[in-house]
């Protein structure tokens, strides 16, 4: 089994075997549950194509908390215990230890975004929902979260503990969220690229209705890539200072 493969299988192992990877979990189901009955199914008769809009809107919050909370321990946790040492003098590269943490964060995540699958799900009781709306709707949850996780990546590679990745982390996150705001005062062509930057309203919404553009995946991935490969030149850095 290659190096990538086992740091991979340690990490995931992590998030199994200790009380936070559960606790995380438990919250954003509790919370997408609670907000999913009295927001989505407690205001009346709706068609079922806003209640399942109206999920989606609701668990991308909770989505892009636990990829914050999953993502601060990646780098920090190691360096705060000293573990860091000997992963860095471990036979595998810079970019492959970031990858593989990312990627355990991720299908962590993922694992947890698909246990949500029951609450939309109750909606087929008494009324119809589009397969197709569903599935838009959860890859927009995943790629969102995978443009989270990537964030938070990067901001542990640069802390020294895991509350100041936390903090780093959500400032970039807001920064990005409310780049739709800074865009209505800006002036054009500058207000077009900073829309396009908004990590929520340009790109997650079509998701949200169950729409599918190329833009918005492209938007995602090269977030994704981008904040991954900040993560993997920062990590090496850190390495040689």
């Amino acid at each position: 089994m290659s190096a990538f493969f086992v740091l991979l299988r340690r990490e995931l192992q992590a998030f199994l075997r200790t009380p936070m990877g559960f606790v995380i979990a438990a919250i954003v189901l509790l919370i997408d549950g609670l907000l999913f009955n009295s927001f989505a199914l407690g205001v009346g008769k709706r068609l079922s194509a806003d209640v399942i809009r109206d999920f989606f809107y609701f668990s991308s919050g909770t989505t892009i908390i636990a990829a914050i909370l999953l993502s601060m321990k990646l780098f920090a946790e190691e360096r705060q215990t000293g573990t860091l040492v000997l992963l860095r003098t471990s036979p595998i590269s810079e970019g492959q230890v970031v990858l593989a943490k990312y990627a355990a964060a991720l299908i962590y995540l993922g694992f947890i975004t698909l246990l949500t699958l029951p609450m939309p799900l109750l909606v087929m009781v008494h009324g119809k929902i589009s397969i197709g709306h569903l599935c838009a709707g959860y890859l927009g949850l995943f790629l969102l979260g995978s443009a989270c996780v990537a964030i938070g990546t990067f901001s542990s590679a640069i802390a020294e503990n895991q509350m100041v990745a936390a903090i780093v982390s959500t400032a970039i996150i807001v920064f990005l969220l409310m780049c739709w705001m800074l865009a209505r005062v800006t002036e054009p062509p500058l207000s077009d690229f900073i829309a396009h930057l908004a990590l929520f309203d340009k790109h997650y919404q079509p998701f949200m209705r169950g729409m599918l553009h190329s833009r918005d995946l492209v938007y995602y991935l090269s977030l994704t890539y981008f904040f991954l490969l900040l993560a993997t030149h920062s990590s090496r850095l850190r390495r040689w200072s």
